[in-house]
C-alpha cells in the first residue's frame, strides 16, 4: 500500500522541485500531476496545481517554450539553490520513494512526453491518426505521420503502441528517405 504525506506548503514545493532535479527531463504538467497525485499520493491534486503556479512566479522553476500547446517546466538556477539548502525538509522516506520512482519511469515518462498521439473521427465515419515526435526540449513536432484508421479501435490500438514503435518507425523512415542507391 502506498504511503500518504501530510506535508506543509513549503515542503510540497520542496518534494516537487526535488522531482524535477531526479527526473532530470522538463516535465508536463500533466505528467507532474499524474507523478504526484495519481500514480503517487505525495501531493494531492488541488495542492499539486498550487504549486507548480506558485513555483513558477517566483522563479524556481520556468517554461523555456512559449506558446506551445503543452509546455514543460523544469527547474532554474534558482529552484536548484533553495533545493540543495532545504532538501531535508522533506522526509527520507519520501526522498527515498521519489528517488526510486524516478529511476524506474524516467524512461518511460520521456516518451510519454515525447511520443505523442491522437485521433478524431472523420465525416466519413474513419478515424485519421495523427502521430508525433517532439523534440525533447521544446515540444515542437520533429516528426509527424498521419494514417486514415478504418475503425476507433484500430486508432486506439495503433495510438497505444506509438509510444514504444515511434523511434523505430521514425528511423526507418528516415534512413529510406536519406539512403543512396
Amino acid at each position: 500500500m502506498e504511503q500518504t504525506y501530510s506535508l506543509d506548503n513549503t515542503t510540497k514545493k520542496l518534494v516537487l522541485l526535488f522531482l524535477m532535479e531526479r527526473m532530470e527531463i522538463p516535465l508536463t504538467e500533466n505528467s507532474i500531476i499524474d507523478i504526484c497525485t495519481n500514480r503517487n499520493l505525495w501531493i494531492p491534486y488541488m495542492d499539486c496545481i498550487e504549486v507548480i503556479y506558485s513555483l513558477l512566479k517566483s522563479h524556481l522553476i520556468y517554461t523555456p517554450e512559449e506558446h506551445v500547446e503543452e509546455p514543460r517546466y523544469t527547474l532554474t538556477y534558482e529552484g536548484r539553490n533553495c533545493l540543495e539548502l532545504f532538501y531535508k525538509k522533506i522526509p527520507s522516506s519520501l526522498r527515498d520513494s521519489i528517488i526510486s520512482f524516478a529511476k524506474l519511469n524516467v524512461s518511460h515518462i520521456k516518451r510519454k512526453q515525447e511520443y505523442v498521439s491522437s485521433y478524431q473521427k472523420m465525416a466519413d465515419g474513419s478515424y485519421l491518426t495523427i502521430f508525433t515526435i517532439r523534440e525533447p526540449h521544446l515540444c515542437q513536432p520533429i516528426f509527424e505521420l498521419k494514417v486514415k484508421m478504418n475503425s476507433r479501435a484500430g486508432a486506439t490500438n495503433a495510438s497505444k503502441k506509438w509510444i514504444e514503435k515511434a523511434p523505430e518507425v521514425y528511423e526507418t523512415i528516415y534512413e529510406m528517405l536519406l539512403s543512396e542507391e
